[in-house]
């Protein structure tokens, strides 16, 4: 039996992807040389604990963090990473709470922040940081709601913000903030529905923008917002399609105009390029990635030439390093990430020699964060 077979008997009402979209530094237009090595955090939800890479930055191979992986709580499915680069949080499913770590800024290496891990509510899955690195939000499956975490500058302990867990739709999932910190968005599975909130920027409490929740297509599973803040994307696992937003002032979603459109069988993963040229959609149940151009007017999105591109078995969570040369997907019974350098220009996927590289047990999702060392 396959794992992704053996997650809907974890929790009541079933567990599908979660999508950890690692907020990193942003740039705008053409991408830039990679200056500084990086690192990706994986999640492996069999073995409980968290691989930890150094990105090379010339090929984008990945080569093992001395010491990892590094423990993680009961069924890890969630990762993401402060803006700086200092913290990263693990959604812990199978224990209800969030593992918090310092990035050692020279080696990758993770230890625990003192507290850790910190109550969520039920069967916590994604993680989202805000852009400023003030606020943490992770949803809660079960529960159907999302905790919302202040975020200790320097310890990185969490906070549970006034008034938090905050309602969310059946079955909340993927969740993203804008590039702005003004909103965040979460997918409601089985709720075909996205929520919608503004982020008060003193406290990080949520308020239902009005409207919201906004309609989706069939099983929506994760959440992408482009660097702009223009447009939001959301992958629906239950019809195969990519459903396309604009968000406006207030935070409210319209769909794009030919919304939703074609993905593969089975898209759960979502992410954006920091350019915001391109966007790309893991197909769990084909084995490869999407990749679609991003009209900068309106939007639509446009399959790559070449696209779909080959992936390992069942890949789910992916995510695009900071410098935007490279993409890494976790596949979860593949026991590995592949590896891609993107084509600047065309968006195209070329595997990075030595791809894929081995991972634990089930992997998940994968952020990728920026060296703060030498």
């Amino acid at each position: 039996m396959k794992l992704t077979e053996q997650w809907s008997k974890v929790f009541q009402g079933g567990l599908a992807l979660v999508l950890i979209l690692g907020f990193a530094d942003q740039a705008f237009g053409q991408k830039k040389p990679q200056k500084k090595p990086e690192f990706a955090y994986v999640v492996n939800v069999s073995s409980n604990n968290v691989s930890a890479y150094t990105i090379d930055g010339v090929t984008g191979a990945l080569r093992p963090v001395a010491g990892s992986p590094f423990a993680a709580g009961f069924f890890p499915t969630g990762v993401a990473v402060d803006p700086s680069g200092k913290f990263v949080y693990v959604a812990n499913a199978g224990a209800n709470n969030v593992s918090a770590y310092t990035i050692n800024p020279t080696t990758g290496a993770l230890s625990a922040v003192a507290g850790s891990p910190f109550a969520s509510g039920a069967a916590p899955n994604l993680v989202a940081v805000h852009p400023s690195g003030k606020f943490a939000y992770v949803t809660n499956v079960s529960s159907n709601d999302v905790s919302a975490y202040a975020i200790n500058p320097t310890t990185g302990a969490l906070i549970p913000v006034p008034g938090s867990p905050f309602t969310a739709g059946a079955n909340p999932f993927g969740v993203a903030a804008d590039p702005s910190g003004n909103f965040v968005y979460v997918a409601n599975i089985f709720g075909n529905s996205v929520s919608a909130y503004i982020i008060d920027s003193t406290t990080g409490a949520l308020t239902p923008v009005p409207g919201s929740p906004f309609a989706a297509g069939s099983h929506p599973e994760s959440v992408a917002v482009d660097p702009s803040g223009r447009f939001t994307y959301v992958t629906n696992n239950g019809d195969n399609s990519v459903s396309a937003y604009t968000i406006d002032t207030r935070g409210a979603l319209t769909p794009v105009t030919g919304s939703p459109f074609a993905a593969g069988c089975g898209p759960f993963g979502a992410a954006v390029d920091p350019s915001g040229m391109f966007a790309y959609v893991t197909n769990q149940c084909a084995n490869d990635v999407s990749a679609y151009t991003i009209d900068s007017t309106t939007g639509t999105l446009t399959p790559v030439t070449g696209s779909p591109f080959g992936a390992g078995a069942d890949p789910l969570g992916l995510a695009v390093d900071p410098s935007g040369n490279f993409i890494y997907v976790a596949n979860v019974n593949g026991g590995d990430v592949s590896a891609y350098t993107i084509d600047g220009t065309t968006g195209t996927l070329t595997p990075a020699t030595g791809s894929p590289f081995a991972a634990g047990s089930g992997p998940f999702s994968v952020a990728t964060a920026k060296r703060r060392g030498p």
